[in-house]
């Protein structure tokens, strides 16, 4: 039997936002290619572990600080003004079932210092450039990530990115078998129901 969405796991990650001209970077690192994610392109990230919860509190700050954690082990990168942006429910079909909540926060100028054990690369893109290398077969982007690209690319700058954030929507990822393969869809809280406009195919 699935569990209940309530009693699942829950992580926190955050997007990274830079300026830049024209527009704004975000902060993507590379998976290597084991464990969760092997070889795919993500945000700075992790479960919630013991020391991230408190009594009396909900799993959204439970999660933001699990991912301020995060960032600091992986990316090497103190991050505060953590902005809810979505939580994510994974489908059904996911062998792991982990609720994640993505947050923004804006980058310091501090050098990333990778961690070598769950790091392969780290590159700083544009939305755009993110979603370019994805549709090119360079980059491989899970539909959280790629979701979450496609929203930021919409504004012009980190400002504009970091004020649209404060109240979380809901996404719950579904899994669509059809004759040319896989695909993922989504069902998006407080809007209506849609598919991905890109097709992720099982290999």
């Amino acid at each position: 039997m699935t569990a209940p969405e309530d009693s699942l796991p829950v992580a926190g990650t955050v997007v990274l936002l830079r300026p830049a001209e024209p527009g704004f970077e975000v902060l993507l690192l590379r998976r290597p290619d084991r464990g969760s994610f092997p070889g795919a392109w993500v945000f700075p990230g992790g479960k919630v572990e013991p020391e991230d919860r408190r009594d009396g509190e909900g799993d959204v700050e439970d999660a933001r600080r699990a991912a301020i954690r995060e960032t600091f082990e992986e990316v090497g990168l103190v991050v505060d003004d953590l902005v809810v942006l979505s939580e994510w429910q994974p489908p059904m079909e996911a062998p792991t079932r982990i609720r994640t909540w993505f947050f923004l926060a804006a980058a310091s100028d501090a050098v990333p210092s990778p961690a070598e054990d769950e790091v392969a690369e780290l590159a700083w893109a544009r939305p755009t450039e993110a979603l370019a290398r994805h549709g090119a077969g360079e980059w491989m982007l899970y539909p959280p990530t790629w979701v979450t690209l496609h929203r930021l690319s919409a504004f012009a700058d980190a400002a504009a990115a970091l004020s649209s954030g404060g109240v979380a929507e809901l996404f719950q990822t579904r899994v669509l078998d059809t004759e040319t393969g896989r695909d993922f869809s989504w069902e998006q809280g407080r809007l209506e129901a849609g598919v991905l406009p890109w097709r992720f195919v099982a290999g």
